[in-house]
């Protein structure tokens, strides 16, 4: 059986119960980064033997591990944050595993742009997942086709390209276009500024460095 567990986004008591006894039951946790997950291991006193696995080797290990499946050992898949398969590696195991008629349990828990979403204030019965965008080709492909878009949106956006991405946005979809930014989700420096999308762009110019992984959630083209 393989298990996708979430980890916190930010404060380590985000985390359920039931995916720590998950974590300490299983036979072998595949972790996105053994020393980051490291942490999290430690506070929770788990035991369990961890191995690598992140997007530049899942490819050459997914077989391997199928076998390994197959043969009845019990797995638990972490990102470094968030649920497995969001904008994380996780998809092509889990798929695997389906293949291979290897059972996957999805337990439900933290992810980072629910939170930015609903703590936004723009619409979100019906909304838009982008994730991360292309960093070069395509990236205005998917800025039009967004902007277009009738419900609230979302991105995923590294703090380095914010001003960029907020650049982008306001060309495509509008200065006025209310937006959201949420950054440090779940930790003591969370910080969601909402407001058109000038507003949002002359804060985040005025500062010498943002930190921390930046949620952008952009209302759809219809909302007034």
């Amino acid at each position: 059986m393989l298990y996708l567990v979430p980890t916190p986004v930010g404060n380590l008591s985000d985390i359920t119960f039931r995916s720590i006894e998950v974590l300490k039951e299983v036979d072998l946790i595949l972790a996105e980064d053994t020393r980051h997950f490291g942490k999290l291991k430690k506070h929770y006193e788990i035991d369990t033997a961890t191995r690598s696995y992140h997007s530049h080797n899942e490819h050459h290990t997914v077989d391997n591990l199928i076998e390994e499946l197959s043969h009845g050992t019990s797995m638990a898949l972490v990102t470094d944050a968030g649920t497995p398969g969001i904008s994380d590696p996780g998809f092509l195991l889990a798929r695997a595993c389906h293949a291979a008629d290897v059972k996957v349990v999805a337990l439900p828990g933290a992810t980072a742009f629910v939170p930015a979403l609903v703590a936004s204030g723009l619409p979100s019965d019906k909304f838009f997942f982008e994730g991360f965008l292309p960093t070069k080709k395509g990236r205005q492909t998917r800025h039009k086709f967004l902007c277009e878009f009738p419900h609230s949106f979302i991105l995923y956006e590294s703090p380095f390209r914010l001003v960029k991405c907020l650049k982008e946005l306001i060309e495509h979809c509008g200065a006025d276009r209310q937006a959201c930014v949420a950054r440090e989700i779940s930790k003591i420096h969370e910080e969601v500024t909402t407001g058109p999308l000038s507003d949002l762009l002359t804060k985040y110019e005025a500062l010498t460095k943002v930190k921390g992984e930046i949620v952008i959630v952009i209302a759809g083209k219809t909302y007034a």
